[in-house]
């Protein structure tokens, strides 16, 4: 009978009549949809809150919204259910979205459970919030930020929901919004964009850490001390009456000051390397730059900058590279360079791991910048060029100290000529961004870099270190710049904007496969582009597919974190439907050319010997691939 009834419920749910939800399934939504939950009270909340406050409000309004009791079971409100169907989690969803609005209403003279700052969770000497985004995250979150609650909140349950405007009203309704309808034409004037919505810098379940205002701390706890000292002293008789160690032993108080620590912060104990070390030095890399730029003197920048570093304010904004550590240096960072950078001082600093940028408008302080780039394991090539700041659509450069030239190309013509860019003391003159760039990809502009071994490409992804670009089987690629990895990589360069601030570290363009089209228009190009990062994890491989006289190839298949078409495995495989200038359409299937046999399966069967499989097909039609490497080996193809 117990089963009978929950079934009764879930229907009665799905219907959209009100129905009972009891304490055991509202806890299993609870537990499955946790995240999401949170995710959504984070984005509805005031963002007036602060993104700490509003982290752990998220948390704890999800905390609080299972039923009251476990006998009696709560009531859902006529509404769809949520995730799939789970009535569970339409009665959670409305619970959390009545507290988070009722959190953005003024407060009268006896302030909701919500408006006050959440008794759990706590955390204390910390401040917690998402990771940060890219400029698009922060434009959406300063675009949210100027709706109303229930505006926002029709905003998530459209995007990120994806519920029809019918189901957002009585939503809105049961979660005690003013106007719902209302909401949802304020909601109307921020496009919706569901990609942003799940970034990394709406979830609060993807927290960093840092410290609050230690000097601040460190003054109330010495007047604590202060006050206390007699009954101090006092405790300190009776407990021990001897001498004796504490339970921390020899170890020193909290927030000691250290001198490590002490000279980490100190503008006098940087690091300055000599401007010819690197001619005798046994590698090159980051640790031989030497410190340029005019402001390299001012002791005042300097300070702010580590101190900035060190304890990053409110008001400042911290970006990092995916898997980069935004804490502060272990000891006395290295210095690279402080100057002005058009309308903002810039200091960039090397610890040995990162490369951290402090940038403050010149005018003042207010809006500081702070960013972070993984660098370990850099040399040669990809530790020739730091992005000194952008601005205009266009990007400035600082070179190692071994660069002869540097000039500006576009990766799209591979026949047009290159535009020299003076360097004045390292720094090149402005160029356009490819990571700024907005519309339609008709030109992609790179940096090309010559020293004493050779010629280098480097692309703007958005992040302070720019991506080598190379070209040529993996394993045995090599620089981009040569005329054939320029014709290799012209029609796919603007597949590179997927990559954009994921911690790309280089880029590779491997031409795999050439295949004779059916209607014997000519032969398409098979190219597998392969993008790696300085954390190790999150590569992503991309295989592309051009017909003959196009100008750019298209993006056919992907695979994150996996080996193909990467050094450790050579070997990749991936299809497309092409429809012929006759109207039929046609299954194509490429290899590397070790690909012994491919096998089609699921809506298209088909089987081949060798690296190409052609079989007729269906509009729409979905196929799985499959293939036998020479040596016996089976390999999956891209999806």
């Amino acid at each position: 009978m117990q089963s009978q009834d929950v079934a009764q419920r879930h229907a009665a749910t799905s219907a959209g009549e009100p129905g009972p939800v009891d304490f055991e399934q509202a806890e299993a939504a609870l537990v499955e949809h946790y995240p999401r939950l949170v995710r959504i009270a984070y984005l509805v909340l005031p963002p007036s809150l602060g993104r700490n406050r509003r982290v752990l409000t998220a948390h704890s309004l999800v905390q609080r919204a299972l039923p009251r009791g476990r006998k009696q079971p709560a009531v859902i409100p006529a509404q769809p259910p949520g995730r799939e169907g789970d009535p569970g989690y339409a009665f959670l969803r409305e619970r959390v979205l009545h507290t988070a609005l009722e959190a953005g209403r003024p407060r009268g003279v006896l302030p909701r459970l919500s408006q006050l700052p959440p008794l759990l969770p706590q955390v204390w000497g910390l401040r917690l919030f998402p990771r940060s985004g890219g400029a698009d995250e922060l434009a959406l979150d300063q675009r949210l930020s100027a709706l109303s609650g229930p505006a926002r909140a029709a905003y998530v349950l459209r995007g990120l929901e994806k519920l029809p405007d019918a189901d957002i009203r009585r939503i809105l309704d049961c979660a005690g919004a003013d106007d719902p309808g209302g909401a949802l034409a304020a909601a109307n004037s921020v496009p919706i964009q569901p990609a942003l919505l799940s970034s990394p810098e709406f979830d609060p379940c993807s927290l960093q850490a840092r410290p609050t205002d230690l000097m601040r701390r460190r003054q109330h706890t010495k007047a604590a001390l202060a006050a206390v000292a007699a009954l101090a002293v006092c405790g300190a008789l009776v407990v021990m009456p001897g001498d004796g160690w504490g339970p921390d032993g020899a170890a020193a108080p909290a927030y000691a000051e250290n001198p490590a620590a002490q000279a980490a912060l100190d503008p006098a104990h940087l690091t300055r390397v000599s401007p010819t070390a690197w001619q005798t030095a046994t590698r090159t890399d980051f640790s031989v730059w030497p410190a340029r730029g005019p402001l390299t003197g001012d002791q005042d920048l300097l300070r702010r900058a580590l101190a900035v570093w060190a304890r990053p304010g409110d008001t400042v904004r911290v970006s990092a590279t995916p898997g980069t550590q935004t804490g502060g240096p272990a000891g006395p960072p290295q210095l690279l360079y402080a100057g002005q950078v058009d309308n903002a001082r810039v200091v960039l600093l090397y610890d040995g791991l990162r490369i951290a940028r402090y940038a403050e408008p010149v005018n003042g302080t207010q809006g500081a910048a702070l960013d972070f780039a993984r660098v370990d394991g850099a040399t040669g090539a990809e530790a020739s060029a730091l992005v000194l700041g952008r601005s205009d659509g266009n990007v400035q450069y600082l070179t190692a100290p071994w660069v002869k030239t540097a000039a500006a190309r576009d990766l799209m013509k591979p026949d047009g000529a290159t535009t020299p860019l003076p360097l004045t003391a390292g720094v090149t003159a402005p160029l356009t961004s490819p990571a700024l760039q907005t519309g339609s990809c008709t030109s992609w502009t790179v940096l090309q870099l010559t020293d004493a071994s050779g010629t280098e490409l480097a692309t703007d992804l958005g992040e302070l270190v720019p991506a080598r670009l190379t070209a040529g089987r993996p394993g045995s690629a090599g620089a981009a710049s040569g005329a054939a990895g320029l014709r290799t990589w012209a029609p796919f360069a603007c597949s590179l904007s997927a990559e954009r601030a994921a911690g790309v570290r280089s880029v590779n363009a491997w031409a795999y496969a050439a295949q004779p089209l059916p209607d014997g228009s000519g032969a398409a190009q098979w190219m597998c582009t392969r993008a790696e990062t300085w954390r190790g994890d999150g590569t992503a491989a991309l295989a592309q597919f051009r017909t003959p006289g196009g100008r750019v190839g298209a993006v056919v298949a992907k695979g994150t974190d996996v080996r193909a078409c990467g050094p450790r495995d050579p070997h990749v495989l991936a299809g497309v439907l092409w429809k012929s200038s006759a109207g039929h359409w046609y299954l194509l299937a490429a290899g590397s050319k070790d690909t012994a046999a491919i096998q089609a399966g699921g809506g298209i069967t088909a089987a081949g010997q060798g690296p190409l499989l052609v079989a007729r097909a269906k509009q729409g039609a979905q196929a799985t691939l499959k293939g036998t490497l020479e040596d016996g080996r089976a390999i999956d193809g891209l999806r």
